[in-house]
Parts: C-alpha cells; structure tokens; sequence
C-alpha cells in the first residue's frame, strides 16, 4: 500500500502470484500443509479461488462414522481461514476485503473461495519484456 492508503496498481498475473502465496500460507498455519493445486480467477470486485486441498487426517479418519462432528469442525476451520485470508490479504497485499465466502467439499477436498472487495480492482497491462 502507498502512503495514501491505496494499492498500487499491477498486473493482473502479479496479483494472482501474491494471492496464490497468502492462500497457501493461511492454509499451511491451520492445516499445517498447503495446497496441492489452486486457480485465482480476478472478476471486477470479486476474486475467486479454487483449490485442491489435502484433508486433515484425522478428519479423514473420523468422517465416516463421525459426519456429524467433523461437519462441525469443519465449518470452524472455514471461518478461521476466511478471517485469517481477510486479514492477510487486506496486510500483505493492501485489497480492501469486504467478505469472504468459502465452501468446501470433503469428499473431492476442493474449495471455492470467493473474495469480494469494497472496491474493483486496479490492474496495469501485462509488461512486456523489453
């Protein structure tokens, strides 16, 4: 962020870099693993992610006979991350996060994040090498 308090402007692949790390980071704090495979998609206001996890084992091992309680953790474990993903992305890379929305399927263990901002999004063409 400048002085002023807005973001720089950059482009479109530069941001996606810079959410990718802060996504896999949260997601390394409160799984203690990262991602296997993710996709940042920037639409306007809104920033959608979607990504391979890998389950927490122990969630994995009680799933079965225990649905009902690892939904429970589950969803706990989403609000965490969804807090934890506003507040880096709003510190690190300077986005003016409104919301985070996110679900997860444990069975396919993918995710689908999506990020809306107060504001659209400033981007700069792709540079060119010179």
């Amino acid at each position: 962020m400048d002085r002023l308090g807005s973001t720089p402007p950059r482009t479109p692949g530069e941001l996606k870099q810079e959410i990718l790390r802060v996504y896999n980071a949260v997601n390394q704090g409160i799984a203690g693993v990262g991602v296997s495979r993710q996709r940042v998609d920037l639409l306007d206001d809104r920033i959608l992610i979607l990504a391979q996890h890998q389950r927490v084992k122990a969630l994995a091992t009680l799933d079965p006979a225990h649905r009902d309680i690892t939904r429970n953790v589950d969803v706990a474990l989403l609000d965490e991350g969804k807090r934890r993903l506003a507040q880096e992305l709003t510190d690190r890379i300077g986005l003016p996060v409104r919301v985070v929305l996110k679900d997860y399927d444990p069975n396919t263990e993918i995710a689908a994040t999506v990020v809306v901002l107060d504001a659209p999004l400033v981007l700069t063409e792709s540079r060119r090498p010179q």
